[in-house]
């Protein structure tokens, strides 16, 4: 698998991409330089992962990934750039900016240059993700190293849930207790990290019998994230530790 550049400057080089029918140079620096951009490379236009899951997702989220400060969305692959403004248009992808590495200079300089000549592509791009900001590659997303095209995290769904951690961890809740100074003690590390959850309190048909039949323990709070048991609050707090300390 190709190495993370993450905390390194993207390389400096000329693309040559089509713009209103002409083909124009466009710098990397006119595209990263004091600005905030997602870019995804994948191996090849019109390829079946790439045209059904990688780039249709990023346009169903292009929105919200400009929500959390993200100026330009770039997809890039080593095609020439009338191939890539036909599959632009294609995809419907006009909120996208695809981007031609003709030459893979921009690849190979990323050292994502791969040999795809088994299936007939020649020299191609690995599939990654990254968040630049200011020319400098903040946070990148390389596929691992297994035989065929895994598509596990360079995908639309893991940037943003880099963005906005809350969207990781999937849907929360909580039994909880009125009074309770630990249920508030939960709730209160849940709302300074901006996490939705879903409260429930005993009564209304919820009883303590029911919070022992789905964790096993007779005591509140009990968190739940994504349908995984958390715990209480002290496991919640390690929870989101170790989270926090993984994104640095």
């Amino acid at each position: 698998m190709p190495a993370s550049r993450e905390g390194s400057a993207v390389p400096n080089v000329i693309f040559k991409a089509l713009r209103n029918g002409v083909v124009t140079n466009v710098r990397s620096e006119e595209i990263f330089k004091g600005r905030r951009v997602v870019l995804f490379a994948l191996p090849g236009a019109y390829t079946p992962t790439c045209s059904t899951g990688h780039v249709p997702r990023f346009v169903e989220l292009a929105a919200e990934l400009r929500k959390h400060g993200v100026d330009e969305i770039v997809c890039l692959s080593v095609n020439d750039p009338f191939v890539m403004d036909a599959w632009q248009r294609e995809q419907n992808a006009a909120d996208l900016t695809f981007l031609p590495d003709a030459e893979a200079s921009f690849t190979a300089a990323m050292g994502m240059l791969v040999d795809k000549g088994e299936v007939g592509l020649g020299k191609r791009s690995w599939r990654y993700s990254m968040l630049v900001t200011d020319g400098r590659i903040e946070k990148m997303f390389i596929e691992p190293d297994k035989a065929g095209d895994p598509f596990e995290i360079s995908d639309a769904d893991t940037i943003l849930a880099y963005l906005d951690p809350s969207r990781r961890m999937g849907a929360v809740m909580m039994f909880a207790r009125p009074g309770c100074p630990f249920c508030e003690r939960a709730e209160k590390m849940l709302e300074e990290r901006a996490i939705p959850f879903e409260r429930v309190d005993l009564g209304h048909g919820v009883t303590m019998n029911s919070v022992r039949a789905v964790s096993g323990a007779a005591k509140v709070p009990q968190v739940f994230i994504a349908g995984r048991l958390i715990g209480g609050s002290d496991a919640l707090k390690a929870y989101l530790d170790e989270r926090e300390q993984e994104k640095r």
